[in-house]
């Protein structure tokens, strides 16, 4: 990555900043980091409310919509006179005479306009209370708008991708949250006592790295009972991810523990009689937080990559759980490759969110390098 001068701050205010005033005026100046995180503030916005970035209802089948193509769209209307607006217009179903093949027209004589804060199917919010306002409402329930087409069941793949988002972005979040719990607390004892306890826990650390990965997880997921519920799958996939992902932070925690322990700040402390509890969590911890939030910044795509592969092949969260990885499912046949290609929408749902949290965390990374000049 690119460095990130922090030479052009004025003296004076660079003087009295605090340390993450410094690690925000960085990372103000990483374009990119910036736009990522743009990004990912509005996918976690869509995950924490998809019922009101959802147009259709996405447990809704509709054997009239089976593998319907996206639709588009339109501003302006030039087929029924002039006028601005945005509205789309219903498709046509018709065959092919010779192959019988689906073919879907736009009929342009059926104007349906869009509806922005409009009403549609009923959801729920945090769990506290129900509405039916959405974003972008369809009037027209008989012919509804289907951005990103329709699977074999005729379900909406915009909104099932939307409802999706909710699962596969917060697994990342609650797994990297387990993982830095075992990360902080073992690296942390590892590195602060050193000797026996730092050989016996860097020994369990180097057994978990070296355990393959994909291997492990497929049998610890596949061991998971069929029937549990899908609250009961998400939390048992997640603590999946998490035992098998906090080795590496722990690591990094340990090392920085094993140079901080030996600082004047660390042996002032002791000396003043300041108990161990605390000379870790506020005076040791604090000094490299920002290194810890970058790591787990370039954690969360991991652990989505990693939901997103077991959903994908069976192993994971199933059905009528929606999240990219089942979605993602119905794209393993060659019908949906050559026919459907919109059945892998979702698949582009996970790769902006991996790259705009890379990148986030590269640029969360660099700022908070003190040696970045």
């Amino acid at each position: 990555m690119a460095d990130i001068p922090i030479t052009n701050i004025q003296p004076d205010r660079a003087a009295v900043a605090s340390q993450w005033q410094l690690i925000w005026w960085a990372f103000r100046r990483h374009r990119l980091a910036m736009v990522a995180l743009v990004v990912t503030v509005l996918m976690y916005i869509v995950a924490v409310i998809p019922g009101f970035f959802a147009i259709n209802d996405p447990y809704l089948q509709n054997a009239r919509a089976t593998f319907h193509p996206p639709q588009k769209l339109h501003l302006i209307d030039t087929e029924n006179g002039f006028s601005f607006g945005p509205h789309y217009y219903p498709m046509k179903l018709t065959r092919d005479p010779e192959t019988l093949a689906a073919i879907y027209k736009e009929d342009t004589t059926k104007r349906v306009d869009v509806q922005f804060f409009g009403r549609g199917y009923e959801y729920s919010v945090f769990g506290l209370f129900r509405t039916n306002i959405h974003l972008i409402a369809s009037p027209d329930k008989t012919t509804p708008l289907l951005l990103f087409g329709a699977d074999r069941l005729g379900r909406d793949v915009f909104s099932r991708t939307v409802q999706g988002s909710q699962i596969s972005l917060s697994i990342g979040l609650v797994g990297v949250f387990f993982s830095l719990i075992l990360g902080i607390v073992l690296g942390g004892i590892s590195g602060y006592y050193g000797g026996r306890i730092d050989f016996f826990l860097q020994r369990v650390i180097d057994f978990v790295l070296s355990l393959p990965t994909i291997p492990i997880w497929l049998a610890m997921a596949a061991a998971l009972p069929q029937d549990w519920p899908a609250t009961l799958q998400y939390m048992m996939i997640t603590i999946i991810l998490s035992l098998t992902g906090w080795a590496q932070l722990a690591r990094v925690v340990r090392g920085r523990f094993l140079s901080l322990r030996t600082e004047e700040f660390v042996a002032a402390a002791r000396l003043d009689g300041v108990r161990e509890r605390r000379i870790i969590f506020r005076h040791m911890l604090p000094s490299f937080a920002s290194h810890i939030i970058a790591s787990i910044t370039l954690a969360v795509p991991a652990m989505i990559l990693a939901e997103t592969s077991l959903s994908f092949l069976g192993l994971g969260l199933q059905p009528p759980t929606i999240s990219w990885g089942v979605l993602l499912r119905e794209a393993q046949n060659i019908r949906s490759i050559a026919t459907a290609p919109w059945l892998f929408m979702p698949g582009c749902a996970v790769v902006v969110a991996v790259m705009a949290l890379n990148l986030l965390g590269d640029g969360l990374r660099d700022a908070a390098d003190p040696y970045n000049k």
